[in-house]
């Protein structure tokens, strides 16, 4: 496997090399992430975005540049990403056409498959599902090629998304559960920081403090769990001791369900995601 450097060097990430139809919140995301990890320079970038504001935010923050037209993207980039809403992917790709021809398109979007895609443009093409962390690096992504898909295709889109985090390679049908678990995961995480948090109110800290020890113990026992590679139940059994205030409190969260509460909204996410695939064929 190469990383993000041989692939910089191989490839030389030349000047808008990297192309984004649509720069909203996850593909910002994105950017800003190879752009804080150095995987390119501002000039290998090339958006297109029809929103103002976010427009001049990511010129005036980042430096990257940006085209008047989609078409002008695909002219200009060797890949180029989707970063537009579900609804809008076989739109933009039907309008696109042949421009398509001999380019790796990558869709960020939930429920729209690679055979729906490729049906409608001649670009070779590719899903990746990530996270908003990837504007820290430190994303959960997965990516799936299709019919005409290279293995550089993949090499690339590999070298990528490890550049920003965490990258694994699965079947398009996998994407509802990844969009699930990675794409929606952080919402379903920061809201059980808000209930670690909203209990410490309760027992008398101040909101401040409790948000930033909820917060900061969840990346602790993310961290120790990825680099331990302990299971959670071995990391469990690492805090708890018979009776006492670990296992008083694990006691109310097998009562309530809540393990099986987390599972049903990845499954809830995941059907969801079968559906909007359903509706937009």
């Amino acid at each position: 496997m190469r990383d993000s450097a041989s692939f910089q060097n191989s490839t030389q990430v030349k000047k808008h090399s990297l192309g984004f139809i649509g720069a909203g919140k996850l593909a910002g995301s994105v950017i800003r992430g190879l752009l804080l990890k150095n995987f390119c320079e501002p000039g290998a970038i090339v958006a297109s975005e029809p929103n103002t504001e976010t427009r001049t935010r990511l010129q005036n923050e980042l430096g990257i540049s940006f085209a008047t037209a989609n078409t002008e993207v695909v002219e200009k980039a060797e890949i180029v990403f989707l970063g537009v809403k579900p609804q809008m992917v076989l739109p933009v790709l039907r309008e696109l056409g042949g421009t398509f021809a001999d380019k790796l398109a990558v869709s960020f979007a939930a429920g729209i498959r690679i055979a729906q895609m490729e049906a409608v443009t001649p670009a070779r093409i590719m899903r990746v599902l990530t996270n908003t962390p990837s504007a820290i690096g430190h994303a959960a992504s997965a990516f799936a090629g299709g019919s005409r898909t290279t293995d550089q295709d993949r090499e690339k889109i590999r070298a990528m998304f490890s550049a920003i985090g965490l990258a694994v390679q699965v079947d398009d049908e996998q994407m509802d559960a990844v969009t699930a678990l990675a794409g929606s995961g952080p919402a379903f995480v920061y809201a059980m920081i808000e209930a670690l948090a909203r209990g410490g109110v309760k027992m008398g800290l101040t909101k401040q403090s409790a948000l930033r020890l909820a917060a900061q113990t969840a990346l602790g026992a993310s961290d120790l769990m990825i680099t331990s590679e302990k299971s959670p139940d071995d990391l469990i059994k690492m805090v708890v001791t018979p009776g006492g205030t670990t296992a008083a409190g694990l006691r109310v969260l097998d009562e309530r369900g809540i393990a099986d509460a987390i599972a049903d909204a990845v499954k809830a996410a995941t059907e969801r995601g079968q559906e909007m695939a359903r509706e937009n064929k």
